[in-house]
This record gives C-alpha cells, structure tokens and sequence, in this order.
C-alpha cells in the first residue's frame, strides 16, 4: 500500500489548508484511516482519525477546527484545517489500517505568526 499525502504549505495565522491522502488500493481496504502530525523537536502525534463505519476522533487541540472525511471514489482521506495556529506547524502524516499499519511520507504544513 502506497500513501501519498498533498496540499501541504505555509499559510498565516488564522488561514485554512486542505490537505489530501491518496491512497495506492480502495479505501474500502482500510478498517481506519488518520493523520498525525510531528512537529520539530517533538513526537509524532494523533490529530484526527476516521473509521469505515466514518466515525471520527480528533485531538483537544484541533477539535473544532480540523475535520476529517473519506471520499471512497477518489481513493483520499482529507484533513480540511480552519483556524491554523503556529502551534499546528509540523509535518503532517497519513496512517492506513488493515490489519497493518501503512505511513504515509509526509507533507509539511508551516503556519506563520
């Protein structure tokens, strides 16, 4: 399973970012789909999280600004963030399950004050 993540940028404080998941297989073939994020000098982290039944998750701090969603035709997972802080600059990596785990390369997201 290949995962490409996209739509990565620098944007100011309080701008919006798309960011997409193309995934190499249907995304029927995934139990869970999410995205995390890793900021430098820190660990990777959860920030939202979908399942094929498309109930989602999201983290404290991006709750409300962030929403995830799953388009079965164009094969995506897609992470809209609204509101984008500078504490949400990192890179920012898709996660697939089926029965294993796939990672995506990330794409970085840079939100200036």
């Amino acid at each position: 399973v290949q995962l490409v993540e996209s739509g990565g940028g620098l944007v100011q404080t309080g701008g919006s970012l798309r960011l997409s998941c193309t995934a190499s297989v249907s995304v029927f073939s995934f139990s869970a789909m999410a995205w995390y994020r890793q900021a430098p000098g820190k660990q990777r982290e959860f920030v939202a999280g979908v399942t094929a039944g498309r109930d989602t998750r999201y983290s404290d701090s991006v709750k409300d600004r962030f929403r995830i969603s799953r388009d079965n035709t164009k094969n995506t997972l897609n992470l809209q963030m609204n509101s984008l802080k500078p504490e949400d600059t990192g890179v920012y990596f898709c996660k697939a399950v089926a029965g294993y785990e796939s990672w995506g390369q990330g794409t970085q997201v840079t939100v200036s004050s």
